[in-house]
């Protein structure tokens, strides 16, 4: 045996660089942000408003979404019209956490939510039984995804189904549930799902201080789920997913079971859309059968694509200008905002193939990575 042989080591985490920006994302969000709403008067300019803390925060959720979206999609090629039911089952779970919250400082002083109480129901169903423990909402807001997302998952691939016929199933099994939690039945408030949250752990949800605090956390589960993201393709389980996205075929050929990479990618993704949906709630104060619609699980397919799928900054990069956009047209003219979204994405399909990202580093003689 040759001795000389040395065994390649990995690439690194991050180059010098890298590391740089996320430190300085890190100080951003976890103190310079919250310092200065602190230290800074109201009408200062370094003074963050409430909305501008809830919209910043809530596209944070939005990012994370697309790059959960990408690891499938940019990384693996499955095409998930889908996901928009992973990010609102997070958010019911939250949801349902936030409603008993609530308690006898509802509309109707009842320990029962408020939309219960008005379709004269007198226990809770079943499957609100652990929605009193925040400990069990945590550990909810990642098994129920992960749950639906296996078994759906499990069954789909064991039958090789790929391509467009995914694409559809998934945005069916969406459909589907929307119109199960649209129904008053099923103990999820039908189509006007939840709202008028007041308390999280005892504290009001409300004011300045907490609004601020779960900016912090969410912008630190994004810049988690980044580096985790990051770390997952540059290992050998990502190289496996993305010889799968290139040639399958040619993987089962040569000894890999595509089953268990593709099973267990589609779940994580499931797990980030369902933690983001979570962070959301709060945040914005309402979870309505609205989030599994169609159009909400195709707009995270144009955060990707705008911002650069296989990438992962692409996908986040994506998510803050559509979004950006949208705050910003559907105030000045937003009769126009669904037209600009359809030729948005139909340009970036013809002209960008490779989005934002993918452009800015053709501008720097980069080529592709």
């Amino acid at each position: 045996m040759n001795s000389n042989l040395e065994i390649p080591k990995p690439p690194p985490l991050l180059s010098r660089k890298g590391w740089t920006v996320c430190w300085l994302a890190l100080l951003v969000i976890g103190g310079l942000v919250p310092a200065m709403n602190l230290l800074a008067p109201v009408d200062s300019w370094w003074h963050l408003s409430d909305y501008a803390v809830a919209l910043i925060a809530k596209i944070m959720c939005y990012a994370m979404a697309a790059l959960a979206l990408d690891l499938i999609w940019g990384y693996t090629g499955i095409l998930s019209l889908g996901h928009g039911l992973f990010f609102a089952l997070g958010g019911y779970v939250m949801g349902m956490y936030l409603m008993r919250q609530i308690g006898r400082d509802g509309n109707y002083k009842s320990d029962l939510p408020d939309f219960m109480v008005f379709l004269d129901w007198k226990t809770l169903p079943w499957h609100w039984t652990f929605s009193g423990s925040f400990v069990a909402t945590l550990i909810l807001i990642v098994l129920v995804p992960a749950g639906v997302a296996w078994v759906f998952g499990f069954f789909a691939f064991r039958s090789r189904i790929k391509g467009v016929y995914f694409s559809i199933i998934t945005q069916a099994l969406t459909f589907a549930a929307m119109l199960l939690f649209f129904r008053n039945e099923t103990g999820f408030g039908g189509n006007n799902g939840f709202t008028d949250f007041k308390r999280i752990l005892g504290m009001p949800l409300a004011t300045p201080g907490m609004r601020m605090a779960l900016f912090v956390l969410t912008g630190l589960t994004l810049l988690g789920f980044y580096l985790m993201a990051r770390w997952l393709m540059r290992s050998k389980f990502g190289r496996v997913l993305q010889a799968i996205r290139d040639a399958e075929t040619r993987v089962m050929f040569s000894g890999y079971n595509p089953l268990p990479y593709k099973l267990t990618i589609w779940t994580l993704s499931a797990v980030m859309c369902g933690v983001a949906g979570a962070l959301y709630v709060p945040q914005v104060g309402i979870i309505n059968p609205s989030e599994m619609s169609t159009a909400a699980s195709i707009e995270m397919v144009v955060w990707a694509a705008v911002g650069g799928r296989a990438s992962l900054i692409g996908p986040i990069l994506g998510a803050f200008l559509v979004n950006g956009a949208k705050s910003w047209l559907t105030v000045v003219a937003p009769e126009f905002w669904l037209y600009f979204l359809g030729a948005l994405f139909i340009g970036v399909t013809l002209f960008l193939p490779t989005g934002v990202v993918g452009l800015l580093k053709r501008l720097r003689g980069e080529g592709r990575s």
